[in-house]
């Protein structure tokens, strides 16, 4: 068992733990990739590079492979750029991507400021209110009208994550200190073989 030092790291790893134990065990899905720690611009190269890559060799379709892709870029650059970093200074993140035959789930998660989760619930909970036309539209009138933050994003990757899967988004807040969530997203992508 590795020993951490840190209780924020200790719980998102232990989130990571329970999230990569239910996908081996309770949905016997594969896991294709994963990783608990900091995401360097060169991983995250890597890990769309090598993901895009065992899709191919799986054989699913491109349009299946871009979705992919997709999704993980921009999960990921959102990890990079909005992640909070604990009071030691680690952005603590992870990212997991499991299979089946009929579908892939990544769930991606970063540390985030307590006072914004309920606005991130709110937003996730919105576009799943929302068909799959009133995603693009929405995405399109963001793309437009958006704001953007002090870090450059205008609040478009939930609402990419979200058109690219064409599925829910499902989320995992769990609250690790008095200042910070571990937030986790799971997309779910259908394989169409």
């Amino acid at each position: 068992m590795v020993e951490y030092p840190n209780r924020i790291v200790e719980l998102c790893n232990s989130s990571y733990q329970k999230i990569y134990g239910d996908y081996n065990s309770k949905s016997e899905k594969k896991i294709v990739v994963s990783h608990f720690g900091e995401f360097s611009q060169d991983l995250v190269n890597s890990i769309s590079n090598g993901v895009e890559e065992t899709m191919f060799e799986a054989g699913d379709k491109k349009g299946t492979i871009k979705r992919m892709f997709s999704i993980l870029v921009e999960g990921l650059q959102n990890v990079r750029i909005h992640g909070e970093k604990d009071g030691d200074g680690n952005q603590i993140s992870f990212l997991i991507i499991a299979s089946d035959e009929n579908e892939y789930l990544v769930t991606i998660a970063n540390l985030v400021r307590n006072e914004v989760v309920e606005n991130l619930i709110h937003r996730v909970d919105e576009l799943n209110a929302m068909d799959e036309s009133e995603v693009k539209t929405y995405y399109m009138d963001t793309l437009t009208n958006g704001i953007m933050s002090q870090k450059g994003g205008a609040g478009l990757g939930f609402i990419t994550m979200a058109m690219k899967s064409k599925n829910k988004l499902n989320y995992i807040p769990e609250r690790v200190s008095e200042d910070l969530t571990c937030f986790a997203l799971e997309v779910k992508i259908e394989r169409k073989k």
